[in-house]
């Protein structure tokens, strides 16, 4: 799908569109000040508006999907040796933590007796989601159905006044 056609405000539009999922506020962001609801509106009524913002849901999509896999593999795969080292530590500095890779760890207890306890995510899960395939984006593509049934809508809606 070509964006050529598109001008950097209308662009712009369509990628604040993605963020806030509203018409009026990516006119806004966008730089129209005048009339930035019926802006907005008449912009999702329009082809090229439409499949700009299609193209990218589904490149959001796509890398949500990917950082997920991304997680999963880090979770499954990833070294404990830095939380290993932290157990055996008295006081660890601010600057020592900041360099430990920590991701596979859920949770950090120190109980009153002065000892330490780490849990970690669990590994056959985060097996079992990379075994799958895909990654499901759960709550996602809802939201960009959504987003082409309002765009649908309202270029109906459009159709309609015209008709009149």
């Amino acid at each position: 799908m070509k964006t050529k056609g598109l001008s950097t405000r209308e662009k712009e539009f369509c990628r604040q569109y993605i963020c806030s999922g509203s018409a009026k506020s990516a006119a806004i962001c966008a730089g129209y000040t005048k009339n930035p609801q019926k802006k907005g509106e008449e912009l999702l009524c329009r082809e090229d508006i439409m499949s700009e913002i299609l193209r990218l849901c589904e490149m959001k999509k796509q890398t949500a999907a990917e950082l997920a896999r991304t997680g999963y593999r880090r979770l499954a795969f990833g070294s404990i040796a830095d939380a290993v080292s932290l157990l055996y530590m008295e006081s660890p500095t601010t600057e020592q933590l900041e360099k430990m890779d920590l991701f596979s760890v859920a949770e950090i207890k120190r109980p009153k007796d002065g000892s330490m306890e780490i849990k970690f995510f669990d590994r056959l899960k985060a097996l079992e989601k990379l075994s799958q395939g895909t990654v499901e984006d759960r709550g996602v593509s809802p939201v960009y159905e959504a987003i082409r049934q309002g765009a649908d809508a309202l270029r109906n809606n459009e159709d309609k006044h015209n008709e009149d």
